[in-house]
């Protein structure tokens, strides 16, 4: 069986390279997964890439099996679809997602990989990361029918948002982004598109995750009175001003932030499995395709990521494709 193996590390920020390896054979309650597909997660790799990890967070920003310590020599990445070469046999031959680094095999626990449904295709499966915390925003947010929404940010976190609340009955509901060619994102999402200028106001919740303090300013000026902003972008080491004078507290506006790596409290009798299985499972979708702007191969990435982190490639969620892949 090849045990061999190639991973992406960050050497130093901005400075990628791939690294040769030899696997372990796995014990009997581990699996040997040969990668499909994996993804940059544009707006979270690349601020690692750039080194912008604050040392305050640098624990609860390890992601499932990071190795290294950041700024750098690090291995990063948690958006991985693959197939299993060894483990059970029940496993064996099975499409399955996992929160790995970008690497071409890896061993890991059986209980870290969850299965794909046959329904979905593996290289859509790669959004389930994505789709996971758009899940776990909304048990945060908790819309309710007919709500006024929107949602700031077209990047990867706040399409698959929109995309999860376009299927909540009667919601008035915009994405909202200063680039124009996202208007064509919110359309093959069956999303409305405004310019932050033209939005609607009166929002009941606005889903903020553009990542900029004029965002997040935006975002409390559409509120309506008693409404909600639920905050899902990161801001690395950046500070953020906000206008809490003016009719904050007269207007008793709400800002909470949600993360997704705790279960929302509201759906407490839930687990990380349960979530990620909803997650794969909402991924049948074909229209969720649309979250995927760009596919290089694994031996690019030292060359793609630093023109993903400079803006070069604009991207949602850019796909990496493995050996044979597709």
């Amino acid at each position: 069986m090849n045990r061999s193996a190639r991973a992406f590390w960050l050497r130093s920020p901005g400075h990628g390279e791939l690294r040769d390896l030899t696997l372990a054979a796995p014990s009997e309650d581990e699996v040997l997964v040969r990668a499909l597909y994996s993804a940059v997660s544009r707006g979270t790799e690349t601020l690692v890439f750039r080194g912008g990890v604050p040392e305050s967070q640098r624990a609860v920003m390890r992601a499932p099996f990071q190795e290294g310590e950041f700024p750098g020599p690090v291995k990063y990445g948690y958006l991985s679809v693959g197939i299993v070469e060894e483990g059970p046999d029940p496993l064996i031959g099975r499409t399955v997602f996992c929160l790995y680094p970008h690497q071409t095999r890896y061993v890991v626990p059986v209980s870290a990989v969850t299965v794909v449904p046959e329904h979905v295709p593996p290289a859509r499966a790669v959004l389930a990361g994505t789709i996971e915390t758009a899940v776990n925003a909304l048990w945060d947010a908790a819309p309710l029918v007919g709500d006024r929404i929107a949602v700031i940010g077209g990047g990867m976190v706040g399409c698959s948002v929109a995309a999860l609340l376009a299927r909540f009955p009667g919601v008035r509901l915009q994405l909202v982004d200063a680039d124009p060619a996202r208007a064509r994102t919110a359309e093959a999402l069956g999303v409305g598109f405004a310019a932050p200028e033209d939005a609607l106001g009166d929002c009941d919740l606005v889903v903020h995750a553009s990542a900029t303090e004029q965002g997040l300013t935006r975002a409390l000026e559409l509120l309506a009175p008693e409404g909600t902003v639920l905050e899902l972008s990161w801001y690395g080491d950046r500070r953020v001003a906000l206008p809490l004078g003016e009719a904050f507290h007269s207007r008793r506006l709400t800002v909470r932030s949600s993360q997704v790596g705790t279960v929302s409290p509201r759906r407490a009798g839930r687990s990380y499995a349960d979530r990620l299985a909803l997650a794969l499972d909402l991924l049948a979708d074909p229209a969720l395709d649309a979250l995927i702007t760009g596919e290089s191969a694994f031996e690019e990435l030292p060359e793609v990521l630093p023109r993903l982190a400079s803006g070069e490639i604009p991207a949602l969620c850019h796909r990496v494709r493995y050996g044979d892949a597709g």
